[in-house]
């Protein structure tokens, strides 16, 4: 308890740092949509879950959470921690109000007993076994069916973070008990990111329903140093990428000081056995900061980057895996692999992560730290920017409107994120290349696009052969812990006149 008394005191410190400024909470951003989520965790196989779950219910107000549910997973095989996730939950009872002077009002962060209404157990046995036609469903399970069969027409992410057999059990049912039309539009509204497979139903569901967007890496049983979401911190432990990320963001030092503090942090988040929070990508992937794009894995977020396993018509299946990024590390050599779509954002991800944790100490709102809220062209909005533009012309943007809720200094860098423009694994001298000049310390830019034979030089995946570019504009604070805020913006190359 001193000890923790003693990190609250110097991160209090710390947070007097930030500018002493009354916050209007209704100045603070906000999200248009709330994805729906639904969590499968086998916490109490490692302390990882319990670290995503702590970490979860901090970005909680961007998401309508709408099941958690403790199951089984190889490492798990024949018993469920709900109690696990119900500390996590009490701990974030005491904060919850410290939390909502932090939130926009149409934002705000959803009382403790909403989250214990919806917290469940998924079958105490492992994988497939939790599956037949004699098998009644586990109370996660139903909860799992009463979501699917919501009128809602949003889609329901499953966050897998141990075992899918609560998915697989379900999945079972419908095909059992619904017509085939009924089952296809319940799977339609899936969507799936699981932490590799860890039990046998992963593979099983993917086999007999092609059809669900599903996001897993694809590996050996067990050979968890290959798979994407490792990088969130585990370049050391398993000997990827080394000298690339930051890592003295994701050590038990800066944790202890920066994350295990006050009366939430101290209490929830547990030191790591192996990595740091290895379930995190799944909901990071869903982050609102303008950066991903939930329905086009193939975009890159903070939660990585992942494109169709086979993207062909002929063929429905809808599993994306591993994908690359080519990123220089901080030891000035290029990566080339599937982690640096994940690790490239670190500093980003973890300074959001302790910013976050400062707001739930007892300390007035004007020492903490707030997003900047971008502008664009007079849009505020955090999906993508869409536009077309004519090879060989020049197009404006215009960033002026941005503002920082605290008053803080803001820093402006737009680059071309190549990748997502082809699925090629090397991207040099593929992608045409944008050329941009900025203006006003990078509030406004003026972009060249590529001539006609290399903007649409028919390789492009538009039909006419054109490319689709990605320019991001990324914006940063300069508070104690920076945050960021970015916006994408998808430039759709044509040879055509375009008419105004």
């Amino acid at each position: 308890m001193v000890a923790s008394l003693v990190r609250l005191a110097v991160l209090g410190t710390l947070a007097v740092q930030a500018v002493c400024k009354t916050v209007n909470t209704s100045s603070l951003l906000t999200y248009q949509e709330k994805p729906r989520v639904f969590i499968l965790s086998d916490i109490s196989n490692e302390p990882d879950d319990q670290e995503s779950l702590t970490r979860y219910l901090l970005y909680s107000n961007q998401f309508k959470t709408e099941g958690l549910v403790a199951s089984t997973s190889t490492w798990l095989r024949n018993e469920v921690h709900p109690e696990d996730m119900l500390q996590v939950i009490n701990a974030y009872g005491d904060v919850t109000d410290n939390l909502n002077k932090h939130a926009p009002p149409d934002a705000q962060y959803a009382s403790a007993d909403y989250f214990r209404s919806i917290l469940r157990s998924g079958p105490a046995t492992y994988g497939m076994k939790a599956v037949g036609s004699n098998i009644t469903l586990s109370d996660g399970g139903r909860l799992l069916l009463e979501r699917l069969q919501s009128p809602s027409e949003k889609p329901l992410w499953v966050l897998a973070w141990g075992g899918t057999n609560v998915l697989a059990q379900v999945l079972y049912k419908i095909h059992q008990n619904y017509s085939s039309a009924e089952a296809a539009t319940m799977r339609s509204k899936l969507r799936v990111y699981a932490i590799s497979d860890q039990d046998d139903t992963g593979l099983w569901i993917r086999r007999n329903y092609p059809d669900i967007f599903y996001i897993s890496s694809t590996h050996g049983w067990n050979q968890y140093g290959l798979a994407t979401w490792i990088a969130i911190s585990g370049e050391t432990y398993y000997g990827k990428d080394e000298g690339g990320p930051n890592g003295t963001t994701v050590t038990h030092e800066w944790l202890r000081d920066n994350i295990q503090i006050g009366p939430y942090g101290s209490v929830a988040y547990p030191d790591y056995k192996f990595i740091m929070e290895g379930d995190t990508p799944t909901f990071l992937y869903l982050i609102q900061n303008g950066l991903g794009d939930s329905e086009n894995p193939g975009y890159g977020s903070w939660g990585g980057r992942y494109t169709k396993v086979d993207p062909s018509a002929a063929v429905d299946y809808n599993h994306y895996s591993d994908a690359a990024d080519r990123v220089v590390g901080l030891n000035n050599k290029t990566f080339s692999s599937n982690y640096a779509t994940i690790w490239r954002w670190r500093d980003a991800y973890q300074n959001d992560f302790a910013a976050r944790m400062q707001w739930t100490l007892p300390a007035n709102i004007s020492k903490a730290n707030h997003h900047p809220v971008v502008s664009l062209n007079g849009s505020q909005e955090l999906a993508p920017f869409k536009m077309t533009a004519k090879a060989g012309s020049t197009i404006s943007f215009d960033a002026v409107g941005t503002y920082d809720p605290d008053g803080d200094h803001l820093s402006y860098n737009w680059f071309q994120y190549e990748e997502p423009g082809s699925d090629d694994w090397n991207v040099a001298g593929q992608v045409p290349a944008l050329n941009f000049t900025t203006a006003r310390h990078g509030q406004q830019v003026q972009v060249k696009i590529p001539a006609s034979e290399d903007s649409c030089n028919g390789k492009g995946d538009n039909p006419s052969g054109c490319w689709l570019l990605h320019l991001v504009l990324e914006v940063k604070d300069n508070g104690v812990y920076p945050l960021t805020t970015y916006r994408r913006v998808l430039i759709q190359t044509t040879n055509q006149t375009i008419s105004v």
